[in-house]
């Protein structure tokens, strides 16, 4: 992952939701042309801050079993509200459905309680070994990745909710 859309995992609810949050700062640098004007948050990264908390939860809840997690499929996307800088996207993403390769999920992200989007996510999970048996290392490297990126996110000491 090259850049993260979400600032802290607020609340986690292994194997059922999470929920987390991004401060929108004015100096992301998307706003000087989303719009120069009236700058706002762009939906596709909404919807990108709503995947990242989503892929986050799923990593936990199965301890990490899997390096890569991929959006395979974005469903009933509704925008309803800008997000602009200065605000706090909140994101809530539950589990609905999972199987051997997939997790189901819907998914809000609000701001002060008014929705901005709405969607139904599907994540495709693997491990790049499964398909690229000389990459094991490279999963092995990336799973460390993401349980240090989990820990920087998640803090249940300082947001006192817990993670089971």
């Amino acid at each position: 992952m090259r850049f993260s859309l979400i600032d802290q995992i607020v609340d986690m609810r292994i194997g059922e939701s999470v929920t987390a949050v991004k401060a929108l700062a004015t100096a992301e640098e998307y706003l000087a042309d989303h719009f120069p004007r009236f700058p706002v948050m762009p939906g596709v990264l909404m919807l990108e801050s709503i995947v990242q908390a989503s892929a986050m939860l799923v990593f936990k809840s199965e301890n990490f079993a899997h390096s890569i997690i991929v959006l395979r499929e974005a469903r009933n996307v509704k925008f309803s509200n800008f997000v602009e800088p200065g605000q706090v996207l909140q994101v809530v993403a539950d589990i609905v459905a999972q199987d051997e390769q997939t997790t189901t999920l819907k998914a809000e992200a609000s701001v002060n309680g008014k929705t901005c989007v709405t969607a139904r996510l599907v994540l495709e999970r693997y491990n790049l070994a499964d398909r690229y048996p000389s990459r094991a290392a490279t999963d092995d490297f990336t799973r460390r990745e993401n349980r240090q990126r989990f820990e920087l996110l998640y803090r249940p000491a300082l947001t006192s909710n817990k993670t089971e």
